[in-house]
């Protein structure tokens, strides 16, 4: 039997968006590339987009409501994994 999951996207600007999906997770996407996705299991940041741009800097700011300085902070006390996302 297949389970049909309800996901919902949200645009935060032109190639900037929110993806939610019932039961995985949330995952910020910049243009084509996944940069953090929150999960069950934690959050995770892609090892090589997630601090890609200023563009890409500016949103995943806006998604995880933290500054840069904050992100590295939980990257290096290992409450964000970062992993391949791509």
């Amino acid at each position: 039997m297949t389970t049909i999951k309800k996901i919902k996207i949200d645009s935060l600007a032109p190639n900037q968006y929110i993806i939610k999906i019932e039961g995985e997770g949330t995952y910020f996407q910049s243009y084509k590339s996944i940069i953090v996705a929150k999960t069950p299991e934690g959050t995770f940041l892609d090892e090589y987009y997630w601090n890609y741009s200023k563009t890409t800097g500016k949103y995943r700011n806006i998604f995880l409501n933290e500054d840069r300085k904050e992100t590295e902070k939980k990257i290096k006390t290992g409450k964000y994994k970062l992993i391949y996302l791509n």
